[in-house]
């Protein structure tokens, strides 16, 4: 989303409930468990590991539970069988959403993903019909006083960042991948603890969205495909107008 509809949104998901939160220390603990699976559990050896345990941080995840899902992936707690499944589909109004999951059982995602869209007047598309629409980067999300445009510029540029933006006290940095370790530890020696910290699908063509009815039939749409329990991500190219937030706040 842009201009005060992103903010809006961001400052939403500081807003979770205890409930909430637990639930995305579960979804990361999975995505620690496979990246412990595919590349070991030394984080100075697994990259994917690095990322992940970046996200963990940024949204404030104990380190125990840290230092459980890594052994749950080395197979010191129990074999964690899980496979990666990406679903595409239009919401209302026409959005590309692209859903991320992590499941041990596809037929259960399958059902309960195509059920989310089709109550929300939504429908799945093939395979390549949003994905092609996305760009995975790595996305930071600062707030408050350390939201300064040209400090964050003089600390990121140098690690990798490509693009910044910033308004009303918020800064997003964007970049490729790889640069997601080096922009996290430049910002942490400079004792910035970004509110998140995680490669994520950027969409490159935005939906622009002004009907109030059709912003809430889709948040809600991500509302539920995000409550479930195999769904890591939810990605979207929605551009809702601050005027249709405004509506349904």
């Amino acid at each position: 989303m842009s201009g005060h509809s992103k903010w809006a949104n961001i400052q939403n998901k500081k807003n979770k409930t205890d409930a909430a939160r637990g639930k995305i220390f579960t979804k990361i603990g999975r995505e620690i468990a496979i990246a412990v699976k595919e590349g070991g559990g030394d984080p100075a050896n697994n990259s994917k590991l690095r990322d992940v345990i970046a996200k963990a941080k940024a949204n404030n995840m104990p380190n125990d539970n840290i230092d459980r899902a890594i052994k749950k992936g080395i197979g010191e707690l129990g074999d964690a069988i899980f496979e990666e499944i990406a679903y595409e589909g239009y919401g209302p109004g026409g959005v590309a959403v692209l859903v991320e999951c992590l499941t041990d059982n596809r037929n259960r995602s399958s059902s309960e993903v195509r059920t989310a869209f089709d109550r929300s007047n939504g429908n799945l598309a093939a395979s390549g019909a949003v994905s092609r629409l996305f760009s995975r980067q790595a996305h930071f999300v600062i707030s408050g006083e350390a939201a300064d445009e040209e400090k964050l510029m003089e600390l990121t540029l140098d690690a990798g960042a490509e693009d910044l933006e910033c308004e009303d006290d918020y800064a997003e940095i964007w970049s490729e991948p790889n640069a997601l370790d080096a922009i996290s530890e430049a910002l942490i020696n400079a004792g910035i603890t970004p509110d998140e910290a995680e490669i994520i699908q950027r969409p490159e063509l935005m939906a622009e969205i002004t009907d109030p009815a059709i912003a809430n039939s889709l948040l809600k749409l991500i509302d539920k495909l995000e409550d479930l329990d195999d769904v890591q991500a939810v990605s979207h190219n929605a551009d809702i107008s601050d005027e249709a937030l405004e509506e349904i706040e």
